[in-house]
């Protein structure tokens, strides 16, 4: 299955980044990952074509069979670069209609940015996109800073069991979506 791993963080040292790219270096005996940010991506322009960094992040969608975001947490919601990428992304093209869509997230606090998680599913119910959002348990892990070691690996086991308990119930959901 080919994931397109999307960080939703404009940051430099993003922990959910961070996150993605351990996900990618534990799961690829499982699946053909792509990885893609918002980073640096203009922001939205109502009446504007879309640019071709856009475009080309439209294409990417469009040739993965699941897309996996990494939603990071600013103000109780979604990051403004990432919000911006979608409205470019639901507005000049569609690429996530009928598209399976994963989110996880991390967070230097406790809560491990859950109501930024609730503000995207928000999001991808709104007309233009039409994607299929996993809705089974939630990744999301508090206290970012302890959990990875020098190398950005997870640290803790009791989180790797999780993380492949949680991709086992993603596969089941993917699979019955897809019959």
């Amino acid at each position: 299955m080919k994931v397109l791993a999307l960080s939703g963080s404009n940051a430099d040292n993003s922990f959910n980044e961070k996150l993605l790219k351990a996900i990618i270096k534990n799961l690829d005996y499982k699946y053909d990952f792509d990885f893609a940010t918002v980073k640096g991506l203009p922001m939205f322009k109502e009446g504007v074509e879309a640019p071709k960094e856009i475009l080309d992040l439209g294409e990417k969608v469009g040739d993965a069979d699941m897309i996996l975001i990494g939603s990071p947490e600013q103000q109780h919601s979604v990051t403004s670069a990432l919000k911006s990428a979608l409205e470019w992304l639901s507005s000049s093209v569609h690429p996530f209609h009928d598209k399976p869509v994963v989110i996880v997230s991390t967070s230097p606090m406790p809560q491990g940015a859950a109501r930024s998680q609730t503000r995207l599913k928000s999001i991808l119910a709104a007309p233009g996109f039409s994607a299929h959002v996993f809705n089974g348990d939630e990744f999301m892990m508090g206290i970012a800073l302890q959990q990875f070691d020098e190398e950005g690996n997870l640290a803790e086991p009791g989180t790797l069991k999780f993380l492949n308990h949680f991709f086992d119930e993603v596969d089941d959901w993917y699979a019955q979506l897809t019959k």
